[in-house]
C-alpha cells in the first residue's frame, strides 16, 4: 500500500495527531493543534480556506507548496465565529503577512461572498492537490460530511459530485453511528468484529434507517449492522456518483470519513476488487482541499490576517437568502402562556399503584427507537408508565421495563393480562410470553378513544413512522401512514439536536423563541438537512432552525402523509401523540397550520402503550390471569443467536433465530412466514405471483443440437415481464435456443452497479443492468432487448397503450452504458419495434434479424449461425409468438376467475397486488405475496382480474398507459366485491405512479373500500407492509364480528368458510365495516369524472382565463395574440415560494416539478381572491405523448375539485385528439400563425440578448434595447405577417449586431438544456442564465419552436422503426415546411449576422441525434435534447448544462444516460446533469454549477477554448427521404426563388398561402397516433 505524507480533507480528526509544532516556536504564540513551520514563511505566501459541512480548514502555502501554517476547527454551524477564530490564531504568528487568499468547500461560497474573496469550487481545489501531491492517482474518491465526490485523471479531468441527496456520506455515517449510539469512530471499531453483511439500502439515509432499524429491532449483532453499513456508503458512491464509468487503476481515498475509518475503506477495497499496489491512502490529509484552493492562486489580490479579521467584523448581522423564513411559532409571551394553560390541563386519569389491591394489566409498546410500557388497573386508571430508547435492543429494554415493573407492584397483585404492539409485538410474545399481541393502530384507537371518547383524528408521529386514523363513531374510517420515505420524523429532530451538541427538550425549548423560523421545505428529510445546513452557513439561529423542522415535520404529516387540502377534513375533535409532540413546538405548528386546537395527553409518547394495557384489561375477563414470565425467569432469559437459511422458497431468507432456551425462539430475516416454522394453514391459499412467474418463463427450450441458429439472450427485466412468452415463442420458431437471464438478486444489482447512470431511477431499471451483465458472461450469440413504445391495446376505450418512458426506451441506456457490450464484442440489440401493429412488426423483425444482425456479425459484433433467415420464417414466426402471448394472457386470466371462485367457495378473501408486470419479480417485490399468503389470504395479480370489468369512463386521469389502464379496471372489480381488497405496489421514484395512485384510491375510495399502497425499493423492511396487511386484517375481523352478529340476532348459526384469514373478533370493534354491504356482491359508485367544458357563451360573457408561465419571454408575445383574438387572456405572473408551496399542497408529492409548478400557479391565483371564480377558466397545453405532462389537465381538475372549484373550466391545448371539448375555444389559422411568429421572436431576441449580454460596454444596454424591441413585438404581435415579422427581426438584428461589445467571444459558453419548463423557467431552474452570467461566462439556451417541430418531426423520423401514417407524415411535413418559410427570410439574417447563428433545420437535428439513439424516444424532450446537446458542442458550446425535474422518467434515458457516450464521441465535452426540485439545496446546484464552469474555463486556459463554427446543416429531402446539404446557405440562393422545390432539395421555398395555412391548421391532429 502507498503510504504519502500529504494532505487531504478530514471532518473528524482528535486534536493531539493533530499538533505538528515547529522546532523553535513559541508555545503561547501557536495555539493547539496547528501546524507551524516558520522555516517555509519564504517567498509570497498563499492562504486556502476549506468550509465544509462540519469543520473550517486553514493553510498557509508557500510557493514551493510547503505548509508555513495550518490549523482545523469544527464549527458547530457557526462559520463565520470559527473563521474568525482561525484567523486571530494564524494572526498570533503571521501578523503582517500579504498571501493571496482562496475560499472553497461547501459552505464557503457565502463566506467568499461576504470577504470578496475567490470561490475556488472544491473539486477543482481538489484536483489541484492530488496533481500536486500523488500524481500517480488514476481515480480519487473523496467523501466529505454532506458531499461525495470522484475525480478521474486516467482519460482528462472527469469530475463527478453528489445532487440533491447526501445518502452515502459523512452525515449519512454520523446519523447511522446514532442509531448504534456510538459515534463514527466507534462504528469502525464495531464493523471489525463483522461476520455478516446484511442489505442496506444505500439510496438514502431515510431508506437505510428503515433498514437498519427492523435490524436491531430484531436482534441482528451490532458488529454486522456497522459493516453494513459502510458496504451501503460504498454502494452508493459507486452507483450515484460513477454513474456507468468504472473506478479502475491506482484509486487514492481522501476526506474525513475515508481517512478514519479503516473499515469503510476497506469495503472499498473488497467492492473494487483494489490490490495493496492500487490503494493510495495519504496520511494526515486533512489539509488536502484547503491546500488545493491556496495552490490555486486564482486570484492577484493580497490580503492579511487583520484585514480578514475586520471584514468578517463589519459584517454585522448580515444573513444569506437563500432559505425563506416563516412565521415564529409564538407570537407574544401571553400567545404561549395560553397555550401551555389549555394542554397542562389534558391528564390521563390517574391511580395510585402504592397500596394498590387487585389485578393490573400491562400495554408494553415496543416502537421502532423507543420502548413504552404502561400499567393500568381493574377500572382503567393509569398506575406507571416508562419511556424510553431501546437502544437497538429491544428485548434487554423489555427486561429492564418488566423488572421495574415487578419491583412497584405491590405484594399480592397479579398481573391479569399483557399485550404487547408496535416492531417488537412477536419477538416480546414469545421471549416474554406475554398473552396476546395488537397491531399499534388498534392499540391507539383505544387509548384515545379512552381519552377523548368522540375523537375524529389521531396523529401519532414516531421515531420512524407516522400513523393517521381518519375515525367517525368510534372506528377507524381510514388508515394513513407514511411511505418508506417520509420518515426519519421524530428520530431525524433526535439525531439533528444530537449533532447540535443538544438534548431535544433544550431544542424544542430554542424553537419556542425563535423569531424567524427556517422554511426547510415538506419533502424528503435528506433535502431538510441540506437546506438546514445551508441555513446554518446563512447565519440562522439553533432557534430558528428547530422551529423550521417543527413546521417541516408537520407539513411532511400534513400534505405528504394525510394529502390534507382543508383543515376541516381533520374535524375539531383532534388527539396527538408520539414522542415526537412532546415538543411544545410540534404541537403549536401543528395548530398554526391546520387551525384546530388538538388534544395532547400528557403522557403522548406512551398512548400506544396506554391503549394496549386497556385492550389487556379487556381481553382478560373477570378472572383471567397473565403467562408471563415471573421476575426471576425474566431476569434468568438468555438469548442465543445463530444465522441459517430459509430454503422453503425461492427467496432463501437469510434468517436470525433467536433462542430462549426451552424450546421457544424467535425467527427473524424471513420474509413471509413460512421460515419461523409456523403449522400449515388450514387450506394452501392461492398465489397467482408464484403461478404467473412459473408460467412465465418456465417454458422449454430447444436442446443445443436442435437450435441450428445458435443462441438468444433474453434479460429477466422489465417488460420482459409481460412480452417473454412471445418472444420466447418467436424465437424458438426460428430455431434459436432462448437463455434467460438469472432470477434477480440482490447480486444482480450489485453486479450492475457501475453502468447506471441515473442514481435516482427505479429499482426495476437499476436491476437491468445486472441482467445484461448475466447475460455477457452467458456467452450468447446475441442478446435481445427490445424498445416497446405501445405495447398492444387491452381496453379499446383507453385514451392510449404507452409503456412507461422507462420500460420503452431503457434498453437505450442499458446499450450506451455498458462497457463490456463494446469491449468484448457483443451484439446486444434494442431496436425500437411496432410491436402494436403485427404487420409492421413482421416488416421491421425481418430488418432486424435477417439483415442486421448479419451485417453486425461481419463487423465483429455478435455471432450468426445456421441457414439465412427468410421472410416467410419470419412471418410464421410471427403469427405463432402472437398465438402463444394470446394463449399466455387467456390463461392468467382464467387463473384469476379460479381463484375467485375458490374464494367463493371456501369463503376466503383475497388480495390484489396490483403493480406492473416486473413487479412480479421477487427481488422487486420483496416476497410480499408470500408474507401476504402467509396470513392465509389468497393474492391476485391485476392482469388477472382487469378483464372481468370495465371502468367507468371518463376518469380523471388521461388513460395512456397501458398497464395503468389495468390498474383502473382491477380497482373497479374490488369495489364490486366483499371479498376482495387492492393493495397498490409503487416502486420509488415511479413518476408515473404519482397520478395513477391518487386515481385508484379516488375510485376504491369513492366507493367505500380502504386503499393501500406499498411503495417499494431496494429497501427490504416489510414492516410498514405488515401493519398496513395486519390493520387490513383487523378491519376484516371486525366485518367477520359483525357478520356473526347479524346471523345471531336473526337466529341463524354462522359458519365461516374454511379458507377464511380471520376469526371473528371478540374486541370492541375498530374499524368502520359500515361501508360493507353484507350481501354477496356490494354496489360500487361511479369512479367517472365529469368534465366542464368551457362554451361559446362563457367565452362571449368574457370569462377570464388563466395561462401558466412557462417561458416569459415567449408567452409575454403570446399572450399579445391571445387578447387580441377576443380572449380576457390572464398570463400568471413568473411563480414564487407560495405557487411551490399551493402546488405541494395539492398535488402527490411525488410529482416531478414542473406539475408542482403548473399546478401551483395556477391554484395560487384562484386562492388569491383576485378572479370570480364563477367567470374563470384555466388554459393548458396537453401534448398526448407518454410523459407526465399529457396529465397536467387531470391534476389541475384534482386541484380545483379539492378547493371547492369544480365548476372551474380547464382548456385544453393539444394539437393531437384527446377526450377533451371547448368549443368556446378555437385555434384560427390567424391565431396560429401569429402565435407562431411570436415563438420565433422570441427564440431571436433570446438567443441575441444572451449573446451579447456578458460583453455589453455600457452595462444594462443590452436589456434596454430587448425591452425596446419586446414593447415594439408587444404591438404587432396581434397582427404579425411575414413581411411585418421580417422587418422587425431586420431591425433587432442590425442594432444588436451594432450593440457596441467588450472582448466579445473570450468567455466559455455555457448551453442549457433539459426538460421544456425547467430550461425556461427562470424560477424553476433557479435562475440559471444569470447564475453562468455572473460566473463569467456566455450562456447560450436553445429555442423554443425547436420543441414544437420535433413534436411535428416525429411521425417521419419513426417511420421505418414503428411505422406511421403517409396521411400524419404528409400533414407534419406540410406544417414544418410552412414553419420553414415563415422563418426562412430571419434565418437569412442571422446567417449574414456576425455575431448570431441561425438555427440548424429540426431535419438536421434529427440527424444529429442518430449518432447516439433512436429517433423513437420521443417522450418528453426525447431525442431533442440529445440533439440540443451535440448541437451545442458542434457551435463551441461544449460546457452543458442538463436541467432536469428530480427523478424525471425521459430523461433519465435521453439526458443522464447519453453524457458518457458523447463524451466518449466529444472528449472536450464538459456535461453536468443538475437536478431541480422544491427541497433541493441551491447551494448543492450552484457548487455543481461552478464545478462545471470552474473545469470550463480550466479547458479554455489549457487551449481548449472553441471558436465559433457554423456548422453547415443537412436538409431532408421530402421526395426520398435523403439528407442533402440545405441549400439555404449556397450563394445566389434567393435568385434560384421557387425552383427549389422542382430541385429535389427542399419543398418549403415557396410562399405559402394563407389558405394553406388554413388547411394545415384543420388538419393538425388529424390520425396522428
Amino acid at each position: 500500500m502507498v503510504k504519502i505524507p500529504v494532505m487531504g480533507e478530514v471532518d473528524e480528526m482528535p486534536e493531539q495527531e493533530m499538533a505538528a509544532e515547529a522546532p523553535g516556536a513559541t508555545a503561547g504564540a501557536v495555539s493547539d493543534g496547528a501546524i507551524w513551520n516558520p522555516d517555509a514563511a519564504t517567498s509570497n505566501l498563499h492562504l486556502g480556506i476549506d468550509v465544509g459541512s462540519t469543520t473550517v480548514k486553514l493553510a498557509v502555502l508557500n510557493d514551493d507548496n510547503q505548509i508555513v501554517y495550518a490549523k482545523y476547527q469544527r464549527h458547530h454551524t457557526d462559520v463565520r465565529a470559527c473563521a474568525r477564530d482561525l484567523f486571530v490564531q494564524a494572526a498570533a504568528v503571521l501578523p503582517e503577512a500579504q498571501m493571496t487568499c482562496a475560499i472553497t468547500g461547501s459552505g464557503g461560497l457565502l463566506l467568499s461572498q461576504w470577504l470578496s474573496l475567490e470561490f475556488v469550487q472544491e473539486v477543482i481545489a481538489s484536483k489541484r492537490a492530488v496533481e500536486t501531491m500523488i500524481p500517480q492517482t488514476d481515480v480519487a474518491i473523496e467523501l466529505g460530511g454532506e458531499d461525495a465526490k470522484i475525480i478521474y485523471f486516467d482519460q482528462g479531468i472527469e469530475q463527478r459530485m453528489n445532487g440533491t441527496c447526501a445518502g452515502g456520506t459523512g452525515a449519512f455515517i454520523d446519523q447511522m453511528a446514532t442509531l448504534l449510539h456510538t459515534d463514527a469512530s466507534g462504528l469502525n471499531e464495531l464493523a471489525k468484529g463483522a461476520t455478516t453483511i446484511y442489505p442496506i439500502a444505500s439510496r438514502c439515509g431515510v431508506f437505510a434507517k428503515s433498514d437498519v432499524q427492523p435490524l436491531l429491532n430484531e436482534g441482528a449483532r451490532q458488529e454486522d449492522v456497522a459493516a453494513s453499513i459502510f458496504q451501503a456508503v460504498v454502494t452508493q458512491t459507486i452507483s450515484g456518483l460513477a454513474c456507468g464509468r468504472p473506478i479502475r487503476g491506482n484509486v487514492a481515498f481522501l476526506g474525513g470519513p475515508l481517512q478514519y475509518l479503516s473499515e469503510l475503506r476497506e469495503r472499498f477495497y473488497i467492492t473494487l476488487e483494489l490490490d495493496e499496489a492500487h490503494r493510495i491512502v495519504p496520511a494526515n490529509a486533512h489539509l488536502f482541499v484547503a491546500s488545493g484552493a491556496a495552490m490555486a492562486h486564482e486570484s492577484e489580490k493580497l490580503s492579511t490576517f487583520p484585514e480578514l479579521i475586520a471584514a468578517i467584523d463589519a459584517l454585522g448581522d448580515t444573513q444569506g437568502s437563500e432559505v425563506a423564513r416563516l412565521d415564529p411559532l409564538f407570537a407574544t409571551d401571553a400567545d404561549y402562556k395560553e397555550f401551555k394553560q389549555r394542554h397542562d390541563q389534558e391528564v390521563v386519569p390517574r391511580g395510585e399503584l402504592e397500596g394498590y389491591e387487585g389485578r393490573v394489566f400491562i400495554g408494553l409498546d415496543a416502537g421502532s427507537t423507543t420502548m413504552k410500557a404502561a400499567m393500568v388497573g381493574e377500572d382503567g386508571q393509569l398506575l406507571y408508565t416508562w419511556y424510553g430508547n431501546n437502544n437497538g435492543d429491544i428485548l434487554g429494554t423489555a427486561k429492564t421495563i418488566m423488572a421495574d415493573f415487578y419491583a412497584h407492584i405491590p405484594a399480592g397483585c397479579t398481573i391479569g393480562h399483557v399485550t404487547t404492539t408496535g416492531y417488537g409485538e412477536a419477538l416480546l410474545i414469545e421471549a416474554l410470553k406475554a398473552d396476546s399481541g395488537e397491531i399499534e393502530t388498534v392499540a391507539h384507537l383505544r387509548g384515545a378513544k379512552a381519552f377523548l371518547p368522540g375523537v375524529q383524528f389521531i396523529l401519532d408521529i414516531g421515531g420512524q413512522d407516522m400513523k393517521c386514523l381518519r375515525v367517525a363513531d368510534g372506528v377507524i374510517e381510514h388508515i394513513m401512514l407514511n411511505e418508506a420515505c417520509s420518515s426519519g420524523c421524530g428520530s431525524f429532530i433526535e439525531s439533528f439536536a444530537v449533532s447540535m451538541d443538544m438534548g431535544v427538550e433544550q431544542f424544542a425549548r430554542e424553537a419556542i423563541g425563535a423569531l424567524q423560523p427556517v422554511d426547510l421545505g415538506s419533502r424528503c428529510t435528506v433535502f431538510m438537512n441540506s437546506r438546514v445546513k445551508q441555513a446554518q452557513k446563512e447565519g440562522a439561529t439553533v432557534g430558528d432552525i428547530a422551529a423550521g423542522l417543527s413546521y417541516s415535520v408537520i407539513k411532511n404529516a400534513l400534505f405528504k402523509v394525510i394529502k390534507l387540502r382543508d383543515p376541516k377534513e381533520i374535524g375539531t375533535q383532534v388527539i396527538v401523540q408520539g414522542g415526537t409532540f412532546m415538543s411544545d413546538a410540534t404541537l403549536r405548528a401543528f395548530e398554526l397550520l391546520t387551525g384546530v386546537n388538538a388534544v395532547r395527553p400528557d403522557i403522548a409518547g406512551c398512548m400506544g402503550a396506554y391503549g394496549a394495557a386497556l385492550l389487556a384489561r379487556d381481553r382478560a375477563g373477570a378472572e383471567g390471569t397473565s403467562t408471563i414470565l415471573s421476575a426471576e425467569e425474566i431476569a434468568a432469559l438468555t438469548v442465543t443467536q445463530r444465522h441459517a437459511r430459509c430454503g422453503r422458497c425461492s427467496n432463501n431468507c437469510q434468517l436470525t433465530i433467536n433462542d430462549f432456551g426451552g424450546g421457544r425462539r424467535f425467527i427473524t430475516g424471513n420474509r413471509c412466514e413460512k421460515g419461523a416454522g409456523n403449522h400449515a394453514k388450514k387450506q394452501e391459499v392461492p398465489n397467482l405471483f408464484a403461478a404467473k412467474n412459473d408460467l412465465l418463463f418456465n417454458r422449454s427450450v430447444l436442446a443445443e443440437e436442435d437450435a441450428p441458429r445458435g443462441t438468444v439472450g433474453i434479460p429477466r427485466a422489465l417488460n420482459m415481464y409481460e412480452n417473454y412468452p412471445f418472444w420466447h415463442a418467436f424465437f424458438t420458431k426460428l430455431g434459436f435456443r432462448v437463455v434467460l437471464s438469472d432470477d434477480s438478486s440482490k447480486k444482480t444489482y450489485d453486479a450492475g452497479i457501475e453502468s447506471m447512470p441515473s442514481e435516482s431511477v427505479c429499482y426495476p431499471a437499476k436491476l437491468s443492468h445486472g441482467h445484461v451483465m448475466n447475460l455477457i458472461d452467458k456467452d450468447v450469440d446475441f442478446i435481445w432487448m427490445p424498445c416497446i413504445r405501445w405495447e398492444r391495446k387491452e381496453d379499446p376505450a383507453a385514451g392510449n397503450c404507452y409503456n412507461c418512458p422507462i420500460v420503452m426506451s431503457y434498453p437505450t441506456a442499458l446499450g450506451l452504458n455498458i462497457d463490456e457490450i463494446a469491449s468484448k464484442n457483443v451484439e446486444f440489440m434494442y431496436p425500437f419495434v411496432p410491436y402494436h401493429d403485427k404487420i409492421e412488426l413482421k416488416r421491421r423483425l425481418y430488418e432486424l434479424i435477417a439483415v442486421e444482425r448479419v451485417q453486425d456479425a461481419e463487423e465483429g459484433r455478435g455471432r450468426v449461425r445456421g441457414p439465412k433467415i427468410t421472410r416467410s420464417e419470419i412471418d410464421a414466426a410471427v403469427n405463432a409468438a402472437y398465438e402463444e402471448d394470446a394463449r399466455f394472457h387467456e390463461r392468467i386470466q382464467e387463473m384469476g376467475e379460479e381463484a375467485i371462485r375458490w374464494i367463493e367457495e371456501h369463503g376466503g378473501h383475497g388480495i390484489v397486488l396490483a403493480g406492473r408486470p416486473y413487479h412480479n419479480d421477487p427481488e422487486i417485490n420483496h416476497a410480499l405475496p408470500e408474507l401476504i399468503t402467509s396470513f392465509g389470504f389468497a393474492v391476485l395479480t391485476e392482469d388477472s382480474v382487469a378483464h372481468l370489468v370495465k371502468p367507468d369512463r371518463p376518469i380523471r386521469v388521461v388513460d395512456q398507459w397501458m398497464f395503468h389502464s389495468r390498474l383502473y379496471r382491477a380497482a373497479k372489480l374490488v369495489t364490486l366485491r366483499n371479498d376482495l381488497d387492492l393493495i397498490q405496489l409503487n416502486s420509488f421514484g415511479c413518476g408515473l405512479d404519482a397520478l395513477t395512485t391518487d386515481q385508484v384510491q379516488e375510485i376504491l375510495e369513492g366507493s367505500g373500500k380502504i386503499y393501500t399502497v406499498l411503495k417499494i425499493d431496494e429497501v427490504s423492511n416489510l414492516g410498514a407492509a405488515r401493519i398496513r396487511i395486519r390493520s387490513l386484517m383487523a378491519a376484516l375481523k371486525d366485518q367477520e364480528a359483525e357478520r356473526a352478529a347479524e346471523a345471531a340476532r336473526a337466529g341463524e348459526a354462522y359458519e365461516q368458510g374454511d379458507a377464511a384469514p380471520v376469526a371473528p373478533s371478540e374486541d370492541a370493534p375498530a374499524f368502520s365495516t359500515h361501508k360493507y354491504a353484507l350481501s354477496a356482491q356490494r354496489r360500487a359508485n361511479s369512479a367517472a369524472f365529469p368534465k366542464v367544458q368551457f362554451t361559446e357563451e362563457m367565452r362571449d360573457q368574457g370569462y377570464t382565463i388563466l395561462c401558466p408561465q412557462m417561458a416569459p419571454i415567449h408567452f409575454d408575445l403570446v399572450k399579445e395574440v391571445m387578447k387580441a383574438a377576443g380572449y380576457n387572456f390572464v398570463l400568471l405572473p413568473s411563480t414564487d415560494r407560495g405557487a411551490v408551496e399551493a402546488g405541494l399542497r395539492y398535488v402527490n408529492n411525488d410529482i416531478c416539478y414542473p406539475s408542482i409548478l403548473v399546478t401551483g400557479q395556477i391554484m395560487e391565483a384562484i386562492e388569491s381572491g383576485k378572479y370570480d371564480l364563477n367567470r374563470t377558466a384555466v388554459i393548458i397545453s396537453q401534448t398526448g405523448g407518454g410523459c407526465r405532462a399529457t396529465n397536467y389537465i387531470a391534476l389541475i381538475r384534482k386541484a380545483l375539485r379539492e378547493s371547492g372549484n369544480p365548476q372551474v373550466p380547464v382548456i385544453s391545448l393539444a394539437a393531437v385528439k384527446l377526450d377533451e371539448q371547448n368549443p368556446g375555444f378555437k385555434l384560427t389559422p390567424n391565431l396560429l400563425k401569429a402565435a407562431v411568429y411570436c415563438v420565433l421572436f422570441g427564440d431571436v431576441m433570446m438567443q441575441m440578448l444572451y449573446r451579447t449580454r456578458p460583453y455589453e460596454a455600457t452595462p444594462g444596454s443590452a436589456n434596454a434595447l430587448f425591452e425596446e424591441y419586446m414593447e415594439r413585438a408587444r404591438r404587432l404581435a396581434p397582427k404579425f405577417t411575414r413581411r411585418s415579422f421580417t422587418r422587425l427581426s431586420r431591425e433587432a438584428i442590425r442594432a444588436f449586431d451594432t450593440l457596441p461589445l467588450v472582448g466579445e467571444g473570450t468567455k466559455p459558453r455555457v448551453g442549457v438544456v433539459g426538460e421544456i419548463l425547467v430550461k425556461f423557467h427562470p424560477t424553476a431552474n433557479n435562475h440559471v442564465v444569470e447564475v453562468i452570467e455572473s460566473e463569467g461566462c456566455e450562456a447560450v439556451v436553445p429555442g423554443l419552436l425547436d420543441f414544437f417541430l420535433y413534436s411535428m418531426s416525429n411521425a417521419k423520423v419513426q417511420k421505418d422503426e414503428l411505422g406511421s401514417s403517409a396521411a400524419s407524415r404528409a400533414t407534419m411535413d406540410a406544417v414544418i415546411g410552412l414553419v420553414d418559410w415563415m422563418r426562412k427570410p430571419v434565418d437569412e439574417l442571422l446567417e449574414r449576422s456576425d455575431r448570431f447563428e441561425r438555427p440548424e433545420p429540426i431535419s438536421a437535428m434529427a440527424q444529429k441525434a442518430t449518432q447516439v439513439l433512436s429517433l423513437c424516444n420521443n417522450m418528453g424532450e426525447g431525442w431533442l435534447l440529445t440533439a440540443e446537446m451535440l448541437d451545442l458542442i458542434d457551435h463551441g458550446a461544449p460546457n452543458i448544462i442538463c436541467t432536469q425535474p428530480f427523478a424525471c422518467l425521459p430523461n433519465h434515458v435521453v439526458g443522464k444516460a447519453v453524457i458518457k457516450e458523447l463524451r466518449r464521441q466529444h472528449p472536450e465535452s464538459n456535461i453536468v446533469a443538475v437536478d431541480y426540485d422544491p427541497g433541493a439545496s441551491e447551494v448543492n446546484q450552484l457548487n455543481r454549477i461552478k464545478l462545471m464552469i470552474s473545469v470550463a474555463k480550466e479547458n479554455l486556459r489549457a487551449g481548449k477554448g472553441f471558436t465559433m463554427e457554423s456548422v453547415k446543416p443537412l436538409a431532408m429531402d421530402m421526395d426520398d427521404s435523403k439528407f442533402r446539404p440545405y441549400h439555404g446557405d449556397d450563394a445566389g440562393n434567393g435568385a434560384r426563388g421557387g425552383t427549389g422545390a422542382a430541385g429535389g432539395s427542399c419543398s418549403a421555398c415557396g410562399a405559402v398561402t394563407d389558405d394553406a395555412v388554413a388547411a394545415v391548421a384543420e388538419r393538425l391532429g388529424e390520425g396522428v397516433k
